[in-house]
């Protein structure tokens, strides 16, 4: 790999944070689930190779590189994840995360939480 492909990928490996000067805007509530560590190393919707310990997210229709900022609405946990991916397929869920972020929404022991999702700019 050449040294432009390194750089990317460790771009693309950073965490993604939150900064303080970021506008918020709702875009909806619901149940997200998350992604386990079996899935590591698979393509992504946007062709990257989907890292468990990322902070990640598949939506069914934000552009990719998307930042969204996720609320655990029952104990107000908050993670920033960037969209790679789509989905999720269940009707019923509005995002699925990584594994990463769903151990900082603290989600990972019972696999879904009723979220809050903000788009960030």
């Amino acid at each position: 790999m050449n040294r432009r492909g390194y750089l990317l990928m460790a771009l693309l490996a950073m965490p993604v944070l939150a900064q303080a000067g970021d506008s918020r805007v709702e875009i909806g509530t619901g149940i997200a689930s998350y992604y386990g560590a079996e899935l590591g190393g698979n393509r992504t919707a946007n062709g990257e190779r989907f890292d468990p310990d990322a902070l990640t997210a598949a939506h069914r229709s934000l552009s990719f590189g998307s930042r969204v900022a996720v609320t655990n609405l029952a104990n107000g946990q908050e993670v920033v994840v960037r969209i790679n991916d789509r989905g999720p397929w269940g009707k019923s869920r509005i995002m699925d995360v990584s594994y990463a972020a769903a151990k900082q929404l603290d989600m990972d022991r019972s696999g879904t939480a009723k979220v809050k999702l903000e788009l960030l700019d």
